[in-house]
């Protein structure tokens, strides 16, 4: 009734100054009241008219307080796009029933009475009009993400394209889809995504992009319901953890990258009757997710992709399973936070080494080269399997600060300066592990092997290996080693290796080098074994410029982490087999077990430094 009178108001000034603005303004503003917006519009538009028409100038003036139409229009497309460029290009309209490609979208927007006020209050607010539409627009344009198990026959892009969903005929992956988008629907949200016929299966360029940007639909999307097609209503604690759900390899960075997620049983009902806005809230609900998929808690709830702690999230997806096989690679993809060709046929094993390629290369955290298992044909030194990383690391006995003081004391007793600086300047100048044409160039420390002689313990065999400057050890493996020993030497090279970890200078990211770069940066190992075994000696104890009358010239900070990087070194490691090919080349020689080697001899430390070319 207010906005009536105004109405009734705006019209009689009109009519009794036709050529001013004011009464269309008053008329603008009593229409947008009244939420006709169409008719706002036009008034604003004559109202726009009338000021440029006038010779009075000071009212021209007034005119550069409005933008016009196409102006806001214009702006208004641009905050659309913006939304839009992360969004997936198809989306289920949840009240209509209907696939949207992106055009339809927009069109759908367009004819909303949210664009209609939008439009209308952009054209007379221009300084707040950016931050306004944007809200306007995320707001309308906000998409629930599904994270489900495929199961049987679901409806694909063909099946629905061009029909309404809730007219179609309720049977089998139909129900999930007609469910889907009515849950969506009741709780607020006119946008749904699903993988199964939101994507072109058929069009290898758009399943490509889709799997790339997969983690970033569910990690924008305003809320991911988890569908648990195998938990009945009224279910237990427990009941999530044992879905079969929980086994697949896609749902990982489906509870990974949503903010916002909800779990819902076989019948659409909140899981535990949790009915809270997000069950990443829930600490019921994360511990037992966290139980199931050893993913701690905190990294639940606030994941953030990279490449830290690579070793960790491969045993995440370790015990997942995929359809297609190569899919357990890609469905790391976001995860690790990279773009990769998506190309079904490689195999796993190409798909997986094409992952771990990128991911040792961009980070150069070793990490994910400690495994036991199969080799991959990809690279050696990268496993053939996800199962590989069924089993946490090896991870060496832990030295609390007095257990390295006490290390370093014995150290300044027994062990030249000299040594230890030139020890941590060879590791400082090392440069990181790269891959090049499927081949790892990886720095490390090679103890050249002795000797290789085969026992025999209940149904397995295991060799014992000796190397220079290493303790005697054992490995088992089922690849065959030929047996040798010092007085007959075979005419293979074998080396146990210790993978250079950078961490263990202690240097932040920020660290100026050294100083020591006079050394010669360690190349390629291109020496022969003659080489290898006439190698000078380093120096010992007993070299001149010792501990007492060196360290007044050496900065005390860097010979105090030379040091802790000695007490370290001396430390177990798990180690690589490697055994020289006829290129110069190295392949590793898998074993079933980790292989704990330890230094003997820390002089023999320098003259190993190197970088291997495996293939």
């Amino acid at each position: 009734m207010l906005w009536d009178d105004a109405l009734l108001g705006a019209q009689t000034v009109i009519k009794l100054t036709p050529s001013s603005h004011i009464g269309y303004q008053l008329e603008y503003a009593a229409l947008h009241g009244a939420q006709r917006y169409d008719e706002a519009i036009d008034a604003f538009q004559t109202m726009l008219f009338k000021f440029e028409n006038t010779p009075d100038t000071q009212t021209q003036k007034l005119r550069q307080q409005y933008v016009s139409q196409s102006e806001a229009e214009r702006s208004i497309q641009e905050i659309i796009k913006a939304q839009l460029d992360d969004a997936p290009h198809r989306l289920l309209n949840t009240y209509s029933g209907r696939l949207c490609d992106r055009e339809v979208q927009i069109d759908s927007f367009k004819t909303s009475t949210e664009y209609k006020e939008l439009l209308s209050s952009t054209l007379v607010h221009e300084d707040l009009r950016m931050e306004r539409i944007k809200d306007v627009v995320a707001t309308y344009f906000r998409c629930v993400t599904l994270s489900h198990r495929w199961e049987g026959k679901e409806p694909l892009l063909h099946d629905i394209q061009g029909k309404v969903v809730h007219e179609l005929n309720s049977v089998g992956g139909i129900v999930k889809l007609q469910s889907f988008c009515k849950t969506a629907r009741a709780a607020g949200y006119r946008w749904g995504w699903i993988d199964t016929c939101c994507i072109d299966q058929t069009n290898n360029v758009e399943l490509q992009k889709s799997l790339n940007s997969m983690f970033l639909w569910y990690r924008t999307s305003a809320l991911t319901m988890v569908y648990l097609s195998d938990v009945p209503p009224f279910s237990k604690p427990g009941s999530l953890a044992r879905s079969a759900w929980n086994t697949r390899g896609w749902t990982v960075p489906e509870f990974l990258a949503p903010k916002i997620i909800r779990f819902y049983q076989n019948d659409w009902t909140p899981y535990l009757d949790d009915r809270s806005p997000n069950h990443k809230q829930s600490v019921a609900i994360m511990q037992e997710l966290e139980e199931v998929t050893g993913i701690d808690v905190q990294t639940l709830v606030a994941f953030r992709p990279g490449m830290i702690n690579a070793r960790e999230k491969l045993q995440w997806a370790s015990t997942r399973v995929t359809t297609v096989q190569e899919d357990i690679a890609y469905s790391l993809f976001g995860i690790f936070g990279v773009q990769l060709p998506v190309m079904y046929g490689e195999k796993k094993q190409n798909a997986l080494g094409r992952l771990l390629q990128e991911v040792v290369a961009q980070s150069g955290d070793i990490s994910a080269l400690d495994w036991v298992g199969q080799s991959s044909e990809f690279n050696s030194c990268l496993p053939a399997d996800i199962t590989s990383y069924k089993f946490p690391p090896y991870t060496p006995p832990s030295l609390s600060e007095a257990d390295i003081g006490a290390l370093i004391s014995s150290l300044r007793h027994v062990v030249a300066l000299d040594l230890v600086l030139k020890l941590y300047a060879l590791l400082d100048n090392l440069n990181a592990p790269r891959f090049a044409n499927c081949r790892l160039h990886l720095p490390c420390i090679a103890f050249h092997v002795t000797a290789v002689e085969q026992s025999c313990a209940q149904d397995r065999e295991i060799y014992e290996i000796k190397a220079d400057g290493l303790h005697d050890l054992l490995i088992t493996t089922e690849n065959k080693l030929i047996q040798f020993s010092s007085p007959r030497p075979t005419m293979q090279t074998f080396f146990l290796v210790r993978p250079w970890n950078r961490q263990l200078l202690e240097l932040s990211d920020f660290t100026e080098p050294s100083g020591l770069t006079e050394l010669p940066d360690v190349a390629d190992d291109t020496r022969s074994e003659e080489d290898y075994r006439s190698a000078p000696e380093s120096p010992s104890q007993d070299s001149p410029g010792g501990f007492p009358e060196a360290q007044g010239s050496v900065d005390s900070e860097l010979s105090d982490r030379a040091l802790r990087l000695t007490a370290r070194l001396e430390q177990p490691f798990g180690a690589f087999l490697l055994a020289r090919q006829r290129g110069g080349e190295y392949k590793r020689i898998a074993s079933d077990h980790v292989i704990i080697a330890q230094i003997k001899n820390l002089s023999s430390i320098p003259d190993n430094i190197r970088t291997l070319e495996i293939l």
